[in-house]
């Protein structure tokens, strides 16, 4: 005999909209509270498909199915049989569906999928070598080009999203992939105004700086973006003099030498003195960083930082450049 949650998940393929909509609204319900996620674990597998397939069906019910589906992969157990299921597929699909309404549930549902080795490996589409990266090259450019408007900017979680990819190595290929041009696209990002992309930004930047000692060249290419990004947020709150900025490239020079407003979040000062620190461990990215005048800018950074952790951060790259000496200055 079925339970009632056998019957409330047998509803949501009810052939009445107005059954389908009251059951999809519940088992969201559910979905929010740790017991009710609990209990409609159990049913995994007759859940999942439906949600997913209601993902298909107009807003008043894929709405509530995304949403708790979103509430469901944050259960890693569940997750991965989202997964295994296709579900990164259905997502992309979906989400390039012309006039989706569901985009910013899609692209957190993506978020919560790629915490998963497994999630990465789907969304890279690996070992599909004509397809390798064609969601990711898909998701920069909507994330590059899609509305900042902060009550609608539907594509900021593939910040997050990018953090997550980055931390694997192919990933961090496809990105650093100069033929793509991704970081580059990506990195201009940093501009915005949501502090959401900016931590996706500075995240995946610095996680892509682990490919420094094989793919430094990728990384020196961009240079010119790369930089201001990096070294904005540490350089402290001082508005720079002319024999300073006459060592640095203009844009960086330009910056340094008005008033800027400075960034308030330690964790992105902490990235991004991190991917400093990482770029520097090669003798041509510490060359590369004494082109651009940064040891100057990190100890007026150093100057006048007043956190522990971002002050333990600097003193890392200091050493870093105190051992490797002035040669490449």
């Amino acid at each position: 005999m079925a339970t009632e949650l056998e019957e409330l998940i047998g509803f949501l393929s009810s052939p009445s909209p107005q059954v389908k909509k009251v059951a999809v609204d519940i088992v969201r319900g559910l979905t929010g509270a740790d017991d009710g996620l609990q209990s409609l674990a159990n049913y995994s597998e007759i859940l999942l498909p439906s949600l997913s397939r209601l993902l298909n069906e107009k807003k008043e019910v894929s709405e509530p199915a995304g949403e708790a589906l979103v509430n469901l992969s944050q259960n890693s157990e569940l997750a991965g049989k989202m997964v295994a299921m296709g579900m990164i597929k259905t997502d992309m699909d979906i989400l390039y569906k012309q006039e989706s309404r569901l985009t910013q549930l899609l692209v957190m549902l993506l978020v919560n999928l790629t915490q998963l080795d497994a999630g990465i490996a789907s969304l890279l589409q690996s070992g599909d070598d004509k397809m390798n990266g064609l969601y990711v090259m898909k998701l920069v450019r909507s994330f590059c080009t899609s509305s900042e408007d902060s009550n609608d900017d539907t594509f900021e979680h593939v910040g997050s999203l990018l953090v997550n990819i980055s931390k694997k190595e192919p990933g961090r290929n496809i990105l650093l992939d100069p033929k793509r041009g991704l970081l580059k696209q990506i990195i201009r990002q940093f501009d915005s105004g949501s502090p959401l992309r900016k931590k996706g930004v500075i995240g995946t930047i610095r996680n892509c700086c682990f490919e420094a000692e094989r793919q430094l060249p990728n990384l020196l290419l961009i240079s010119e973006f790369l930089w201001p990004v990096l070294l904005l947020p540490v350089a402290g709150n001082k508005i720079y003099g002319e024999e300073d900025t006459s060592k640095m490239p203009l844009e960086l020079g330009t910056a340094l030498s008005i008033e800027r407003e400075p960034v308030s979040d330690p964790e992105i000062r902490i990235q991004a003195l991190e991917a400093i620190y990482l770029i520097s461990l090669q003798v041509a990215g510490r060359r590369a960083l004494w082109s651009v005048n940064g040891p100057r800018i990190l100890q007026i950074g150093y100057e006048d930082e007043e956190d522990p952790k971002v002050m333990e951060a600097y003193e890392q790259i200091g050493s870093l450049l105190v051992q490797g000496g002035a040669t490449e200055e």
